[in-house]
C-alpha cells in the first residue's frame, strides 16, 4: 500500500516535529476556508486528518529506529574509551 507519510522515518521521531506538521496543515486548512476556497479547504482537511492519524493517533516508534539511535550514542560520551 502507498504511504504518503512514512512514520518509520527517523525524521518523525520527535513529538514536536509531528505536532508542527499537523498544526501547519490545520492552520492552512483554516486559511483556505477563510479565503472561501471550499475545495482546497476540503483537500487540506483530508490532509490534516491523514497526518494527524498517521503521526499522532496510530504512531508507534519503530524498534529499528530505537536500536539505531542507541548505537549512535554509544560511541560518544566522556571519552573514557579513547586510547591515550
Amino acid at each position: 500500500m502507498l504511504k504518503f507519510i512514512d512514520p518509520d522515518h527517523p525524521f518523525y521521531r520527535p513529538l514536536w516535529i509531528r505536532l508542527l506538521i499537523v498544526g501547519f496543515c490545520g492552520v492552512w486548512t483554516v486559511v483556505e476556508f477563510l479565503g472561501e476556497q471550499t475545495m482546497w479547504g476540503m483537500i487540506f482537511l483530508a490532509v490534516t486528518a491523514y497526518a494527524s492519524a498517521a503521526l499522532l493517533v496510530f504512531y508507534r516508534p519503530s524498534e529499528k529506529g530505537v536500536e539505531k539511535a542507541g548505537d549512535e550514542g554509544q560511541g560518544k560520551g566522556d571519552g573514557s574509551d579513547a586510547a591515550g
